[in-house]
């Protein structure tokens, strides 16, 4: 069984530079619950150099969530503003740190997008 969470991060780690955060500086803590278990990652960011790390540091953003609905996040099948808007996905620090955090998570998928609109289903006639 694949990790989701773990592939995002790990493929993060490689990149060393994310030329989608080169305006970004700052660190950013995912705190995830998974049953009685809290996985923590830390992400620094340095005008697009990256680093991760697992660990319980302070941070300029810290994102805390359940473990599935981050897996669902990196995934492309939740939106992390809207899962933080719905209160799903607890924020404390800087927000811009999650808009610009949110640009590494993929789209939705193909199949997702057809006969969506405006984020309602299409009715059928």
């Amino acid at each position: 069984m694949t990790d989701p969470t773990a592939e995002f991060f790990g493929e993060l780690g490689r990149r060393g530079h994310e030329p989608l955060l080169e305006k970004a500086t700052g660190t950013v803590r995912v705190d995830l619950a998974d049953g009685k278990r809290t996985d923590r990652w830390l992400v620094s960011v340095r005008k697009g150099d990256v680093a991760v790390a697992h660990g319980n540091a302070a941070a300029d953003c810290i994102l805390r969530a359940d473990k599935k609905l981050f897996d669902s996040m990196v995934s492309g099948d939740v939106n992390a503003i809207a899962a933080m808007l719905r209160g799903a996905l607890a924020l404390e620090g800087n927000v811009a740190l999650l808009v610009l955090f949110q640009r590494l998570f993929p789209g939705p998928s193909e199949g997702r997008r057809k006969g969506r609109v405006a984020g309602f289903a299409r009715r059928q006639s």
